[in-house]
């Protein structure tokens, strides 16, 4: 289970945030500011960081740096509400992996952060097989018996995570939760909508509806 460090000081973001993490499979660390955020993560304890550029005591671009010179290797997603190109262009020399504006979707960032821990990990499979389907999660394509299939940002996290639990069942709820994070509103019928969508691009017999239940890739 990776462990994220969340160096952010808005306390509604940084909740949010982590709430989608420990949905999907992680275990997130909140911290409030740079100085905090700097001495957890010299621990060496953590296999990424998400970083605010504008925290309190020390600022992101500290925070980077001295990790940096420290010698951490950590992989770093900045989080900003600066948007700027200077800014951009400064944290990706200053040594981050990633640059994500505020706002943002919550799936977003988590295909960021497991594009991140993916490059960081020995073995781990570049294609998800189930049947005759196939996603390639470098291309983020779907295939299906030879045939390319584009997804949408949303479709791929759908796929995935039904690659990834493949022939069991998955309730709307737990959908919910890993694919749109905590931005949704829990009565809506957008799962059952996403599902027609795959149903159409990838073969309707694949996503199996047990009523009462949910959906089962089968």
């Amino acid at each position: 289970m990776s462990r994220v460090l969340i160096a952010e000081d808005e306390e509604r973001i940084a909740s949010f945030v982590a709430k989608g993490l420990r949905a999907n499979g992680f275990t997130p660390t909140v911290v409030g500011d740079g100085r905090t955020a700097l001495e957890h993560g010299l621990t060496g304890e953590f296999d990424l960081l998400l970083l605010d550029l504008g925290l309190p005591e020390l600022d992101g671009f500290t925070v980077l740096g001295r990790l940096r010179t420290a010698g951490s290797t950590m992989p770093v997603v900045i989080l900003t509400a600066r948007s700027s190109v200077q800014d951009t262009v400064a944290g990706l020399e200053g040594g981050a992996d990633d640059y994500l504006s505020k706002p943002f979707r919550f799936e977003e960032l988590l295909a960021r952060i497991r594009l991140r821990l993916r490059d960081d990990r020995v073995g781990e499979p570049a294609t998800l097989r189930w049947g005759s389907l196939a996603l390639d999660l470098r291309s983020r394509c779907a295939v299906v018996e030879g045939r390319v299939v584009p997804l949408t940002a949303r479709e791929f996290v759908l796929v995935e995570t039904f690659l990834r639990n493949g022939g069991q069942v998955l309730s709307r709820e737990m959908l919910l939760s890993r694919v749109w994070g905590f931005d949704f509103d829990p009565s809506s019928n957008v799962v059952d909508v996403y599902i027609r969508y795959l149903r159409r691009k990838l073969g309707a017999e694949r996503f199996e509806t047990v009523r009462g239940a949910g959906y089962r890739l089968v």
